[in-house]
């Protein structure tokens, strides 16, 4: 199984969270590899991939992945740009 197919389950089919490194670990990758498997989640796959950002009792800075839902205003701003581009 790719690192793409072991992203997209465990994002959007299991509905999990999960850092780049934690999937980094996991999948016996880098933190930029699953970063652009994520870019190509969100850009051509179509899925909304949120970043939601943690800071633990020590300071640190880490980044969580999840596959949701798009808001209607989101889905209203991608449909005005594609009409946008197409005139």
């Amino acid at each position: 199984m790719s690192v793409f197919d072991k992203v997209f389950n465990l994002l959007v089919v299991e509905g999990r969270e999960a850092s780049a490194k934690q999937m980094a670990n996991w999948f016996g990758t880098t933190t930029g590899t699953i970063s652009a498997r994520v870019s190509e989640l969100r850009t051509q796959e179509g899925f909304a991939i949120y970043a939601n950002k943690r800071t633990d009792s020590k300071g640190r800075t880490s980044t969580f992945y999840r596959a949701g839902n798009p808001t209607r205003a989101v889905v209203a701003a991608g449909f005005r740009a594609l009409a946008s581009n197409a005139a």
